[in-house]
């Protein structure tokens, strides 16, 4: 069959318009802003990081849509420095800082960008922040402890096992809130004519050896500081709890609903979420510096009946009322 070529003029305006159709879309796609980066950068566990992308969506900041996610996470408090750095250089828009390590990396990386924290203690004692009701700066961001927590902890523990007078609390040397940590519950213990033990576990290897020297010393009742390496290990410290017959409170629901005993604390998963919704105002043009430090209005009291019958207490009537939450 004989082939005919289409005369010069035609050719060329097909070709042009085919060009043009090929162009058009890669032109309209470079004219489309780019997304904004958030770096999350996380020393508090992985489960919050969930929690904190819940929060980001309430404000219409959909991963993958409207905004795109770097995320940095850590269970060695050291390395926090150096991943905030790779965040910086990235030049995200936010950085989302889950955990007291990684806030005071965020912090010491960058004075530009803005940075959203979720720690559990005072930002003000921390040096994140200057005043709670107006940071200033390029940070803000949510707590979700308060000073009377580790009180009231020790209050709560002392009324369901009031003949025990010794007292032991177990701190990760590796935080930096562990000295503090440490002087509140002796202050409460000794408000209340009690003796204290310090325990320090860093590592799962510590422990076994942290429980054997508080049983050593006859300690019966124990507060288990929040800390990410302890929310890590939740089941394995239950078990110790268990095994060492020994009551423990902790700083998270979570721990109860692994067996634990009992908790007193703000929840964790509402701060996280808080900070979500944080950095989405952010997005949409909030400054940081105008942004009070969200604290916690609620703490709730969690108890796990079965795991106190199983250590063979009664828990009184009063505390079970006082209870939000009884696990039967």
């Amino acid at each position: 069959m004989k082939r005919t070529s289409l005369p010069l003029q035609r050719r060329e305006f097909i070709s042009l318009l085919g060009g043009a159709v090929t162009a058009w879309p890669l032109t309209a796609r470079a004219q489309q802003p780019a997304m904004p980066v958030v770096g999350i950068l996380n020393s508090a566990g992985d489960k919050w990081v969930a929690a904190f992308r819940k929060g980001l969506s309430e404000e219409g900041q959909i991963e993958g849509r409207n905004v795109a996610i770097e995320l940095r996470s850590t269970e060695q408090y050291g390395e926090a420095p150096a991943l905030a750095a790779e965040l910086v250089q990235r030049r995200v828009a936010v950085i989302a800082a889950l955990g007291g390590p990684a806030a005071a990396a965020a912090k010491a990386g960058t004075a530009t960008i803005p940075i959203v924290f979720s720690v559990g203690g005072d930002p003000v004692e921390l040096d994140l922040v200057p005043n709670i009701n107006r940071p200033g700066g390029n940070i803000t961001g949510v707590t979700f402890f308060a000073k009377q927590l580790v009180q009231k902890q020790v209050g709560i523990l002392h009324d369901l096992v009031p003949k025990a007078l010794v007292f032991g609390v177990l701190i990760n040397p590796n935080n930096w809130r562990h000295q503090a940590d440490a002087d509140e519950v002796r202050a409460a213990a000794r408000a209340l004519g009690l003796e204290l033990h310090v325990a320090n576990a860093g590592n799962e290897r510590d422990l076994d050896a942290a429980f054997a020297g508080l049983v050593q010393r006859r300690v019966r009742a124990i507060v288990i500081a929040g800390d990410a390496f302890f929310f890590r290990v939740s089941t394995r410290l239950v078990a110790l709890t268990e095994q060492h017959s020994v009551a423990a409170i902790f700083g998270s629901r979570e721990f109860v609903d692994a067996g634990g005993l009992m908790s007193y604390a703000a929840s964790l998963a509402d701060a996280h979420r808080q900070a979500g919704i944080y950095v989405g105002r952010i997005l949409k043009g909030d400054k940081p510096g105008d942004l009070p430090v969200m604290q916690p209005s609620k703490f709730e009291l969690v108890i796990n009946l079965k795991t106190a019958k199983a250590l063979g207490l009664d828990v009184p009537l009063h505390l079970q009322q006082l209870a939000d939450e009884v696990i039967e």
